[in-house]
């Protein structure tokens, strides 16, 4: 019988059990290379369809998010598209139909894909939501990070070429997500850029949970600026209000000079803000 595909570190559910903390996962890799990264049972997971499986970890695996990778605070599973190719080369991709330019990925390989990507995790597409990144679909924003942030983990498909079979994405639910209104070779980048979002709002990632309430879009607004020493650089002075040590004073120039920056920069954020109800927002 011949070997069927496998995803990297696939493994089904009855090869699977919790250990205390940490998840134990039947794998072919050597033990001192899974102690690098461990994986905490419950941990945030991220699935990465991909033609490019060691473009994974790239800078994900850098500074805070590289850190709680290797703590085991989020996991990646990168599950390689290629091995569900069919025919003698692995075909992934072919003409579109009705003619045209460039190759489409074929419905039959990304379904595989998807299909052992299944493995292990929730159905609820609130729990574990599959996404492709595609310049068509939904704008990524920090609202969408925040639900993913909150979810079990996601699964990620990363396109290439023209784009993929319409029926595969219309079998298995999947969401269209955009990093913007720009084309990138592949989607291995709006990839990471939607992971690093994501991860750093998990409890324990970034050390200080008032870092991500502070920043850029929590509240809806821009950020305020910062300053830190030297108080004078340049003939360049910090605004005397930040340095009074009046905590009351201190936020209120950051709120006006968030507002201020936001109207200014970004007209779309402030109308959306201005037009928000504030008895919603309580509740919330």
């Amino acid at each position: 019988m011949p070997n069927e595909p496998r995803s990297k570190g696939m493994k089904s559910r009855d090869q699977t059990r919790s250990h205390g903390r940490l998840a134990i996962n039947a794998s072919r890799k050597p033990r001192e290379l899974l102690s690098e990264t461990p994986e905490l049972a419950g941990a945030w997971k991220a699935k990465i369809i991909t033609l490019f499986p060691d473009a994974f970890p790239g800078v994900l695996g850098q500074s805070l998010l590289g850190k709680a990778l290797k703590d085991g605070l989020w996991a990646l599973e990168t599950i390689d598209l290629r091995e569900f190719g069919t025919g003698k080369h692995r075909d992934v991709d072919y003409p579109p139909a009705g003619g045209g330019a460039g190759m489409v990925l074929k419905a039959d390989v990304v379904g595989a894909a998807f299909e052992s990507a299944r493995e292990g995790t929730p159905m609820d597409a609130n729990e574990w939501p599959v996404i492709y990144l595609s310049p068509r679909g939904k704008p990524f924003n920090q609202g969408i990070a925040q639900r993913l942030a909150t979810a079990k983990g996601v699964t990620l498909l990363c396109g290439r070429f023209e784009g993929v079979d319409e029926r595969v994405l219309e079998e298995y639910n999947v969401v269209e997500v955009s990093l913007g209104d720009f084309i990138l070779t592949g989607g291995e980048i709006a990839a990471q850029a939607l992971i690093d979002a994501t991860v750093r709002l998990i409890p324990r990632v970034l050390g200080n949970a008032e870092s991500a309430r502070d920043e850029s879009f929590s509240d809806g607004l821009l950020e305020h600026p910062q300053y830190t020493k030297p108080a004078d650089w340049r003939g360049r002075k910090i605004p005397e209000v930040l340095l009074s040590g009046h905590h009351a004073n201190v936020a209120k120039w950051r709120s006006d000079r968030s507002k201020a920056l936001t109207k200014e920069r970004r007209p779309d954020l402030w109308r959306a803000y201005e037009s928000r109800d504030p008895i919603e927002d309580q509740e919330q």
